[in-house]
């Protein structure tokens, strides 16, 4: 009977300038993620407002923080 090995395969190390590059491509790819989720936000609140709802209203609906828990 032989011994058969289920330890993980030893890998070599993550090259650096590969992690960089894709940081840099997860980072690129928030930025645009904010722009579209802020122009979304602003238009639904735009219209809300347009159909005569309070500001307190929307903000609670869209579940937006206060300014007294904003972080500097």
């Amino acid at each position: 009977m032989t011994q058969n090995d289920y330890s993980r395969p030893k890998r070599a190390p993550f090259p650096r300038t590969l992690a960089a590059r894709i940081a840099l491509k997860a980072s690129i790819m928030a930025d645009r993620f904010e722009d579209q989720a802020i122009r979304s936000m602003v238009r639904d609140a735009q219209r809300a407002l347009d159909r005569g709802v309070r500001e307190d209203v929307i903000a609670t609906e869209m579940a937006l923080p206060s300014p007294a828990n904003r972080k500097l």
